[in-house]
């Protein structure tokens, strides 16, 4: 893991990393408030990744336990070719025991900004629970931390890709009056993704909820739709 971490830090850019800083509001009081960035390209920690396939469950503990935001990033994506391995292999116990993880990793706060949640998700928790019970998505969505609130609505990813909707628009109505533009954003994405697959049945949730609807998520929502459409569902 030494290695691992040594290889980030030769790959470090101090003015990518300001730049990152600022763009994923690190500064106090910010959503991202004291993370810490090295200033490396998601491509760059996508290549890595494929040269660590083989490293253990331990390794990716302390990638995620790191304060260096692209450590954590390193991890996730290393866990998503663990489970994905898991899978291929019907190793249901490993299968199991990687997305147990992912949700202690969220409950301590460790997959804490929207590209580390987007990123992972779908592909670890969304998949996991394609064929599974998804009653732990509705505590996500109901919990006090931001990042739990959009794990549980980007793991519908997973399931909109099916063209399965049903847990989608209920997390989404859950989420309807949340205070946050970042979930405002995201429930807009998935409502989006539904409406590409089947957009009667975006409409039909449009029609019951666009009056209440945030602006930013009902403007991610209508965002492929033609130009008076968009107009006649912007006017309250």
């Amino acid at each position: 893991m030494e290695e691992l971490g040594e290889i980030l830090k030769r790959e470090a850019n101090a003015q990518k990393a300001k730049d990152l800083q600022r763009f994923f509001k690190t500064g106090k009081g910010e959503y991202g408030e004291g993370d810490v960035f090295l200033g490396i390209t998601v491509p760059q920690i996508r290549k890595l990744c494929k040269q660590s396939r083989d490293c253990e469950l331990e390794d990716i503990d302390a990638l995620i336990e790191s304060p260096i935001h692209e450590a954590r990033l390193l991890g996730l994506f290393l866990m998503i070719e663990k489970i994905n391995l898991a899978r291929k292999n019907r190793n249901f116990e490993m299968e199991e025991r990687i997305f147990n993880s992912y949700l202690d990793y969220a409950s301590q706060n460790r997959i804490n900004n929207w590209d580390l949640v987007d990123l992972s998700a779908p592909k670890i928790s969304g998949e996991f629970l394609i064929s599974r019970d998804r009653g732990i998505l509705y505590t996500l969505a109901r919990s006090q931390n931001l990042w739990d609130r959009r794990i549980a609505i980007l793991s519908t990813f997973a399931f909109i890709k099916n063209k399965d909707f049903s847990d989608s628009l209920k997390i989404a109505e859950i989420l309807l009056k949340d205070k946050h533009d970042l979930i405002h954003k995201a429930v807009g994405w998935m409502l989006r993704e539904i409406g590409k697959r089947n957009k009667k049945v975006l409409v039909g949730f449009l029609n019951k909820h666009y009056k209440n609807m945030p602006r930013t998520m009902l403007r991610y929502s209508i965002e492929k739709f033609e130009e008076g459409e968009r107009k006649k569902y912007m006017r309250k």
